[in-house]
């Protein structure tokens, strides 16, 4: 197993895949200049995707682009967190989903900033500058919304009580990341778990919302065991490179 390849594949397929959920909204928002922000922080997911899985072609050596990677796999073959494949649901739910993955990016791209792998550290410094707008904006929603209306506290705390339990799937410490650490590519789990944990707490705090106490985890992503409904997903992200092969705008 090429581990790096593997720990490519985890972070560039998270971007992908959230980045389609998100693109999912555009025409749709709220209002107009939320509809544009979310658009803006899809397209800044799916330009990390590109990179990412382009380095990961490179480093798989087997002249697959980072097209093929991510149009032309099945299903099991993908490594995001059951967490960013999960329904938009309502605004609340989007907006939660993305902040708990937002408040792991953040500290993740600054651990690999320093990364002894040149490219990663590249790839991480750019997306560093993105992911600190994507944290502020979707925390800022957070606390506007839980600390608003009542229905808007409801919902939105129904949405962290629903999405909490894909949360633990972030900081499996596996052969993978053992491997990598050994060379400086990856940092400490633990140390990442610490600075998610403080990010949220002071948000959750803020918006007035319970984190909740039950210790039911669900995961499997990161070993291509999904949830229904990234079949769904992939349907439409593939369907022009399966009906006509090899097509380029």
């Amino acid at each position: 197993m090429n581990a790096l390849f593997e720990y490519l594949l985890r972070v560039g397929d998270d971007s992908l895949i959230l980045g389609h959920r998100l693109s999912e909204w555009c025409g749709h928002g709220p209002i107009l200049e939320e509809d544009i922000a979310m658009t803006n922080i899809a397209l800044d997911l799916v330009g990390q995707a590109t990179s990412i899985l382009k380095y990961a072609g490179e480093v798989e050596g087997k002249n697959r682009s980072e097209d093929d990677l991510a149009f032309l796999r099945f299903d099991r073959d993908y490594r995001n967190l059951l967490l960013v494949e999960q329904p938009n649901g309502d605004f609340g739910m989007t907006m939660m989903r993305q902040f708990l993955f937002d408040a792991y990016r953040k500290p993740l791209f600054e651990q690999l900033t320093n990364s002894s792998d040149s490219q990663l550290a590249a790839i991480a410094e750019k997306s560093l500058k993105e992911t600190k707008y994507h944290l502020r904006h979707s925390a800022e929603w957070t606390i506007r919304l839980g600390d608003g209306t009542e229905e808007s506290h409801q919902r939105v705390q129904e949405a962290l009580d629903t999405l909490w339990r894909y949360t633990p799937e972030m900081f499996i410490d596996d052969e993978i990341e053992s491997e990598l650490r050994k060379t400086g590519v990856t940092f400490s789990v633990e140390e990442l778990h610490a600075s998610w944990t403080k990010i949220a707490k002071e948000v959750f705090d803020e918006a007035t919302l319970v984190i909740p106490d039950n210790n039911w985890e669900q995961s499997g992503g990161r070993k291509g065991y999904h949830s229904e409904h990234l079949g769904y997903i992939l349907a439409e992200l593939q369907y022009m490179q399966r009906a006509y092969p090899g097509m380029k705008w």
